[in-house]
């Protein structure tokens, strides 16, 4: 499957944005992270684990620190022929919640996140569940 069909679209600010533009940023896209991104190459990510450990924690000023300075680097990509099994691996041994999709150049295509995953997992083992339910419940012959 490719994993553009689950994946949202990204959201990106620069390295020189500040915190608080990133954070808006998150709102606005309906996202848990961001991706960092100047002259079309991936810098960094800066996720909402970043804001609290980053920023929140060591009581530093959101409005005046740009997201280059906490911003988590280098970045974990996938490809879109990534398989979701592969991704929800990757997310589950590094302890990530979200990877970019990227193309062969290294272009930003997409944001991943372990939701998306996990839901398309339950989608497809409650579909063999209930396959596996008609299978057995069939009334026929053997049944």
């Amino acid at each position: 499957m490719n994993l553009l069909k689950i994946a949202k679209p990204a959201v990106t600010v620069s390295p020189d944005a500040t915190v608080i533009e990133a954070i808006r940023a998150m709102k606005d896209g309906t996202v848990g992270a961001v991706v960092v991104v100047d002259a079309g190459a991936i810098r960094g990510m800066f996720t909402e684990r970043d804001v609290m450990l980053r920023i929140v924690l060591p009581k530093k000023d959101p409005e005046q620190v740009a997201v280059a300075e906490v911003m988590t680097a280098p970045v974990l990509t996938i490809s879109k022929e990534t398989a979701p099994d592969d991704a929800l691996k990757t997310m589950k041994e590094r302890h990530f919640r979200h990877l970019p999709v990227v193309d062969a150049d290294g272009k930003v295509l997409a944001m991943i996140s372990i939701r998306h995953l996990l839901n398309l997992k339950v989608e497809h083992l409650t579909q063999e569940l209930d396959s596996l339910e008609a299978f057995i419940t069939a009334d026929g012959i053997g049944g």
